[in-house]
């Protein structure tokens, strides 16, 4: 067996409604082969593995795995359910599985949920190796696998601060990304997001950050407005360190100038050898050295988050308990195999570990690692209480006092942290500060906070959710609006004239299109952009209020969408192309696959759907859909459509074409938008398809609050050529006109034929093509619409030919259009460019071309050589069309009305 690809499909998508992993593999020799052809086979997997016997699968009960096998079932389908009960050992966890046919003989998909990615990953991969093991006979090492995917989801994992936090997110609604492979993590989108990396946030000052990291100026900030703190003063050689310590006068503390997590600090120093000694200690850490006088007391840290303190813990130094039979070293080792120990920030408490610091305490305290306390003796191993360096925690939160409580506000607020950790040495922590000895010791930016969600002993205390309520107060979602669309055909002239509208009335609009991805009105990048990547590219700016995002079939397919859920959903029509791609074999695969954009419409969100088509109407029907927790909005070019009634008799709301004017229908009220012919893209209302563009457009602007004068206006406004690039563009060539579109299968060459089949034109010509992955019934389908309707045929090819020989998809679209019109004039002109020379070569007053391209930017070349002029102002066409066609208006310079 050989494994093709693993893809990670990170939203919602065809399978499964949480992020999955497909693993695509050739079965190759295994192909033929089943469970049940196998002696032995399924005895030794299930030796192997007897969690098995408690999967499902599709008998629904616990064996029905086992009965599958014993009937026998492919190879594929076993590797799925190895991987998913090799998670459950390896902490990973998942429970969705699916193993389906891949398009091709002994291919398939078998697609899995994850927790861990690249520890999922993993055991994909190693299921393979398993079953093939059990096929042959051979040894494997379960225990082997299942560690080393322990070792790749542990090395991935967040640790506890961070997870806390993610989890608060999680709870409120607040979507999150991990931004890198450490911890630096993206909450919410576009200009609602903020940024955090440890417990530092998006808001945390940078100023703030270097005042803490400067111990003796926050010391200095601290003392000048009151706050107690430690006498003394940072040196850069042990001639000052000693000389401070003499200046002093007893006991001090010696730590680097700009350390953290308690690294190089010796406490309690008594003598100039031990200062000597702690010098050296603090000068592997930092170029400075802190000399300062020692308090005496206990160890707190009170946590500041946005000017409020929200928990406090005392800290305890690292120990150990003696048992009378145990040395110390017996003792830490026994302690460290708590599982609640880890190494560094990874769990709630740190492994203790006799550093440098840790040994010269000890020596000073005369205590050996190979002594054995006595039963119930507490021995201490260092003298600071950081959990970094293996403490412990009380929370002691409630027995604050206030003025202790005002005073580490203040601390907060004058070092200019939005989340502080100040550490405080002082004998009772429930009294008043006056009349104790001690003070503030330290500020820290990016406090941790595990020893306040798993303090030792006391109350947990959920300061994750105080850094997210800091971030998003006031029950913010850090959720901008995200639209939807799509379709088969129409979807990014929907796209477009949504996002047109909202700009025009002053929204920050972020879109992402066939043509490419816009901020604006000004393109970030060029391209097919309707995949999740270029979704995440608009969620993730920080510019961006609105997401109006073109969602197309091959996204969806490969990669899922890019969030969660929308606010708003649009879906034009589901027509027959992409047949024979990526597994589709019918108009109601491709539903399968656009039905998913309306199944993440949220609830109480809004789904528009076109009526008039038969498939995307049905959708409402379709349980995963949940039409009932959604405001469900029809459109359709007759009043008449008998859903778009049923809907209105329900009190829904809708939208639809008399033949004249746009309507809308909602709580049982009818008004009228305007007439379709003052809309410049429909030319003079004859294009019948840009109609139903409209509607659904118009329907998208309406709830998203724009009143109806926003809606004409904006709808008036939007430019065929400016705003709408390669859908119906018109160009002025000789004494007739080129029509440049996109349309690539049947029904869109028909909605521009029925569009030019009433205007003024002595010939009609299309040059045309079909893409080459489409199934032969598909590309004869256009052959077939084309002849239909047009005078001549041009057939050129794409460039990419998408698997086919050279000319067959040519000659199989000119014989179709043979088969239904065999007087029709055809020719076959391959390359783009020659086509369209050659089309305005033989062009005759009067005539219009419509030119399908592939390329556009290689055919607007070709027009400018030709001496083609784009047509900007349309009332230019109604001596073609036969109607006078308005001027469009800017709806940033009319007045806007807000009813």
């Amino acid at each position: 067996m050989k494994i093709k690809n693993i893809r990670t499909l990170s939203g919602p998508n065809t399978y499964h409604h949480h992020p999955v992993l497909m693993m695509t593999i050739d079965l190759q020799e295994r192909a033929e082969t089943s469970s049940k052809s196998l002696p032995g086979f399924v005895d030794r997997l299930v030796a192997l593995l007897p969690g098995l016997k408690e999967h499902r699968c599709s008998p629904g009960r616990p064996g029905g795995f086992i009965e599958r096998l014993n009937r026998g079932t492919y190879f594929a389908h076993m590797i799925e359910h190895v991987a998913l009960e090799l998670s459950h050992p390896s902490g990973i966890k998942v429970g969705f599985g699916k193993s389906i046919y891949g398009g091709s003989h002994g291919v398939y998909h078998v697609i899995v949920r994850y927790q861990s990615e690249p520890g999922m990953k993993h055991l994909l991969t190693k299921a393979v190796e398993v079953i093939d093991a059990c096929a042959d006979g051979k040894q494997v090492n379960i225990d082997e696998i299942i560690h080393e995917a322990r070792q790749i989801a542990e090395a991935e994992k967040f640790g506890p601060s961070t997870q806390a936090v993610i989890d608060a997110a999680v709870r409120r609604g607040i979507p999150w990304r991990r931004m890198n492979d450490r911890s630096l993590i993206e909450f919410g989108y576009g200009s609602k997001r903020k940024l955090l990396q440890a417990t530092i946030t998006g808001l945390t000052s940078h100023i703030g950050v270097a005042i803490a990291q400067d111990k003796s100026l926050t010391k200095a900030l601290l003392g000048r407005m009151g706050v107690p703190v430690p006498r003394g003063e940072s040196v850069a050689t042990l001639a000052g360190a000693l000389e401070v310590f003499n200046d002093l006068g007893g006991p001090v503390t010696v730590k680097p100038l700009d350390g953290n997590h308690g690294n190089g600090v010796c406490l309690n120093l008594k003598s100039e050898e031990a200062v000597t000694e702690a010098f050296d200690v603090a000068r592997e850490f930092s170029r400075k050295v802190l000399v300062e006088q020692f308090y005496t007391g206990k160890d707190f840290r009170l946590l500041v988050i946005g000017g409020k303190l929200v928990a406090a813990a005392e800290r305890i130094p690292a120990h150990v308990i003696g048992d009378g039979k145990q040395s110390i070293q017996n003792l830490i080792d026994q302690e460290n195999r708590n599982p609640l120990r880890g190494e560094g920030h990874e769990k709630p408490m740190t492994k203790i570990t006799i550093d440098r610091a840790a040994a010269q305490y000890l020596e000073r305290a005369q205590i050996r690692l190979d002594s054995v306390p006595m039963a119930g003796e507490r021995i201490q191993l260092r003298n600071t209480a950081n959990l970094s360096k293996g403490g412990s925690a009380v929370d002691v939160t409630d027995l604050v006092h206030a003025d202790i409580q005002v005073m580490c506000e203040r601390a907060a607020r004058v070092v200019a942290l939005d989340v502080c950790g100040i550490d405080l040495i002082i004998e009772d922590i429930a009294r008043p500060l006056a009349g104790q000895r001690g003070g503030v010791i330290e500020v820290n930016a990016a406090p941790g906070i595990r020893m306040h969600h798993y303090p030792t002993v006391g109350k947990s205390r959920d300061v994750g959710s105080a850094i997210i309520d800091h971030l998003f107060p006031n029950g913010e979602t850090g959720r901008i609006p995200i639209i939807t669309i799509t379709g088969t055909n129409g979807k990014t002239t929907v796209t477009r004239l949504i996002a047109h509208g909202l700009h025009e009335n002053s929204v920050k609009v972020g879109m992402t299109t066939s043509a490419g991805i816009y901020l604006g009105k000004t393109k970030i990048s060029s391209g097919d952009t309707t995949g999740p990547v270029s979704a995440k590219m608009i969620l993730e700016d920080p510019w961006v209020d609105v997401a109006v995002l073109e969602t197309a079939r091959g996204g969806i397919v490969k990669r899922g969408l890019g969030f969660d859920f929308s606010d708003l959903a649009v879906i034009t029509n589901v027509q027959p192309d992409h047949i024979g791609q990526d597994g589709i074999e019918s108009v109601d695969d491709i539903l399968r696959i656009k039905s998913l954009v309306a199944e993440s419409v949220r609830d109480g969100g809004t789904l528009i759907l076109n009526a008039d088509d038969s498939h995307v109407a049905s959708l409402t029907e379709k349980a995963s859909v949940r039409a009932e927790n959604k405001n469900v909005v029809f459109f359709s070019l007759s009043k008449e459509n008998p859903r778009l009634q049923n809907h209105f008799s329900e009190n829904g709301t809708g939208f639809y074409y008399d033949g004249t004017s746009i309507f809308e229908v909602k709580n049982g009220v009818t008004t009228e938008i305007c007439e379709a012919r003052t809309l410049p893209f429909t030319i003079g209302g004859t294009a019948k398809y840009q109609v139903s563009n409209a509607l659904a457009a118009a329907a998208a602007m309406r709830e998203m609050g724009m009143s109806k004068n926003e809606v004409i206006r904006s709808l008036r406004s939007f430019n065929p050529i400016l705003d709408n690039a390669g859908r119906a563009n018109f160009f002025r060539v000789k004494e007739g006109y080129v029509v440049v579109d996109f349309g690539h299968n049947a029904d869109a060459l028909r909605s521009v034929c029925d569009m030019a089949k009433h205007w003024n034109t002595t010939r009609l010509t299309g040059i045309i093509s079909a893409p080459g992955d489409r199934t032969d019934e598909i590309i004869k389908m256009s052959g077939h619409a084309a002849a239909e309707f047009f005078d001549r045929i041009i057939i050129r090819e794409d460039v990419d030919l998408r698997g086919r020989p050279a000319r067959e998809t040519a000659d199989m679209l000119c014989a179709a259009a043979k088969a239904k019109k065999p007087e029709i004039e055809t020719y076959q002109m391959l390359d783009e460019p020659d086509a369209l020379e050659f089309a305005v070569s033989e062009m005759v007053p009067g005539e219009v071309i419509f030119f399908f391209y592939d390329n556009l930017a290689r055919v607007m070349r070709t027009l400018e050589k030709v001496g083609a002029k784009p047509i900007k102002d349309l009332s230019e066409l109604s001596g073609l069309v036969g109607r006078p066609i308005p001027v469009e208006v800017s709806a940033k310079d009319a007045k806007h009305e807000t009813t």
